[in-house]
């Protein structure tokens, strides 16, 4: 199979591309927008659900029970917020830059707004292995406890 190396071989975005970048921009745009939405209601919602769940009867004649649980909501919340934004972020700065080349047929924003993309996708990527390798720890615990349990 031949090695073809696409910066020598005069690689052109067709009008049909063009479209399809500038809708992807605008589709991203609004999502991104949607998402800083979400992150702002998730740090609204750390400071006022657990006050709302201490109120619940489970909860409410167990003090320092209570405090530990709103501190552990507070925190979790805070930190997934904290943990969508920059996907997001990305997706934004993506959209916007993209938007921007198309308009002003400008190089240096289609490059910085593949960028942006690129970095999205990086995070969601290592998110994801994390999140794979948490499980298995879990899983390979939870197995260790049930084999040393019985």
């Amino acid at each position: 199979m031949e090695n073809s190396d696409l910066l020598n071989n005069d690689l052109q975005v067709s009008p049909n591309a063009i479209n399809y970048l500038s809708e992807s921009a605008k589709w991203g745009r609004f999502l991104a927008i949607m998402g800083f939405i979400l992150c702002g209601i998730m740090v609204v919602l750390a400071f006022i659900l657990p006050s709302f769940i201490s109120t619940l009867p489970p909860y409410n004649n167990i003090a320092s029970t209570s405090s530990a649980i709103k501190v552990t909501m507070t925190v979790v919340y805070l930190l997934t917020a904290l943990l969508l934004f920059f996907p997001f972020y990305y997706l934004y700065k993506f959209s916007i830059k993209m938007q921007a080349a198309i308009k002003l047929v400008n190089q240096e924003n289609f490059d910085e707004s593949f960028l942006n993309l690129k970095s999205m996708f990086k995070f969601y990527g290592i998110l994801t292995i994390v999140i794979l390798s948490l499980y298995a720890l879990i899983f390979i615990l939870a197995m260790l406890g049930l084999a040393m349990r019985g």
